[in-house]
């Protein structure tokens, strides 16, 4: 099959139908594009002209390139103008039976050894499948937003797609320059399905008060090393469409507690207040509506501790270890237990999901746990909560020691599992059910994350450097706390945190 020169057809001219057309243009492909209104067609290839020339008015594009590409978009008519295309993408409603009407009419007029695919980011792929006669020409080919500029294509396999229409495509994404990932047609395939926790261990935190939007957002992204804090980013989706997904997904699998929506988030929703595209959504939007700022603990003035003490090994944090061993006075004591460092009397460790007060009274020491970072080192905000049982100053020389490392730092109630470590715990925890369930396997499931959503680790590698154990110390101790199903370890999680190999698992 002839894939640099296969000629591909776009149904649907909204942003994805629009941005896809410009993706195989770009790679030199002749495109059609349709769409059941003409005129939105039109209006839509003409928008894209005027932002490609302004690009090339800006210095930021190629003049004869941008051209060349507009020259290889053509509006078509009706769905028989397309019958000679070698590809057709479908990015229309998302109705099963609407893309299964289209698939059936199209398998009657293109030629059988034409391929199609579907964007859907929802519906299943045997399902539309389906409907043609020869479902093994069939894939998911779901691309995401902005097309032109994400990386990220999931090739998805229905139950009938054929070795050689995947194989078809999988050229045909690296031809287009995008990295893709393969997996089997289940409910959200894999970046809808491993992301929910993402955004749902932030939602349930605004729920329970833990602090507010903006400070949320600053652990997830400041620390954690996201890009986006989850909040920040359902207002840029449009919170209509980030909790449609949610719901879809939690549907899909019988109502399973993992992607339980939020009612916080339905609110906003039934208020109409969707995010950056209506005006408000968790933040307001406007000249007259800066950004809140996060809250951070105030600067104390206090000494610095006496004495710092590291036990346990650190070799998961190493560069936490090196920034608290740079003080006078640190001693380091390694071993094979979890990590924990003695700052005087107060005893600071990463949070395994435990609450501080709990570890308080049964250690019988005043307690400061941190929440997971990405780079200890580099990162501009760290986490921490304190068990009651503290004495103000006791908590106090910890924040000043923080501070005395660059740190601004944002001191939460005391929170189970912090902000950081329940997110990653969840990513991780889904992402091996994807991989144990045979839905893709673990560089795929990795990457999905890191290009789809541009998470800044891929949830299996940092669950890899963490230690499992500590990823499901973290799960059964939030189990334990919620008495919910929600944090259930997965088999897989339980197997490699014994140190079985994954061949074993």
């Amino acid at each position: 099959m002839n894939i640099t020169g296969m000629s591909v057809a776009v149904i649907g001219a909204g942003t994805m139908g629009i941005g896809i057309a410009q993706v195989a243009a770009a790679a030199g492909h002749q495109v059609k594009l349709f769409d059941i209104a003409l005129p939105a067609a039109a209006h839509a290839l003409e928008l894209l002209g005027q932002r490609l020339r302004q690009r090339v008015e800006a210095g930021k594009a190629d003049a004869h390139s941008t051209e060349a590409l507009l020259g290889n978009i053509q509006l078509a008519n009706s769905l028989n103008e397309l019958a000679n295309s070698g590809l057709v993408i479908e990015a229309v409603a998302e109705q099963l039976a609407i893309k299964q009407s289209l698939f059936r009419d199209l398998e009657a007029i293109c030629s059988p050894s034409a391929l199609f695919a579907s964007n859907t980011s929802s519906l299943s792929i045997t399902a539309i499948a389906s409907a043609l006669q020869h479902p093994q020409r069939m894939a998911g080919l779901h691309f995401f937003n902005p097309a032109p500029l994400m990386k990220l294509v999931e090739i998805v396999s229905g139950l009938e797609t054929s070795a050689t229409t995947l194989a078809a495509l999988q050229a045909l994404a690296q031809h287009w320059g995008k990295h893709s990932v393969h997996c089997r047609s289940t409910p959200g395939f894999i970046v809808n399905r491993v992301a929910r926790p993402f955004y749902g261990e932030t939602l349930r935190a605004l729920e329970e008060q833990v602090a507010d939007p903006a400070t949320l957002d600053s652990v997830l992204r400041d620390a954690g090393g996201f890009a986006m804090g989850p909040l920040q980013l359902t207002d840029l989706i449009g919170q209509d469409i980030n909790y449609a997904v949610t719901e879809s997904v939690y549907h899909a699998f019988y109502q399973d507690g993992r992607y339980t929506p939020s009612l916080l988030q339905q609110e906003l929703v039934a208020a109409g207040h969707l995010g950056r595209k209506s005006g408000r959504g968790f933040y307001r939007y406007g000249s007259d509506h800066p950004a809140p700022p996060p809250t951070f603990a105030a600067k104390e003035s206090g000494e610095l501790p006496r004495s710092i003490t590291l036990h346990g090994d650190w070799s998961a944090m190493a560069e936490f270890a090196q920034l608290l061993a740079g003080n006078a006075g640190a001693i380091k004591h390694p071993g094979q237990t979890s990590p924990e460092a003695h700052i005087d009397d107060v005893t600071f460790m990463l949070t395994n999901g435990q609450a501080a007060s709990q570890i308080a009274a049964d250690i019988g020491a005043p307690v400061v746990l941190f929440d997971l970072s990405v780079n200890y080192q580099h990162a501009p905000v760290i986490a921490i909560s304190s068990a009651v049982q503290n004495s103000a100053p006791q908590t106090a020389k910890v924040i000043r020691l923080l501070q005395s490392l660059g740190k601004r730092v944002i001191h939460l109630p005391d929170y189970p599992g912090l902000l950081v470590m329940r997110t990653v715990a969840m990513l991780s925890n889904e992402a091996l059910d994807v991989v144990n369930k045979g839905v893709a396997n673990a560089a795929d499931t990795d990457n999905a994350l890191r290009f789809g959503v541009n998470y800044p680790q891929g949830p299996l590698a940092w669950g890899e450097k963490l230690g499992w154990p500590h990823i499901l110390a973290t799960l059964e101790n939030l189990q334990r706390y919620y008495a919910e199903p929600r944090y259930r370890p997965m088999p897989l999680l339980r197997c490699y945190a014994a140190n079985y190999s994954g061949a074993k698992c």
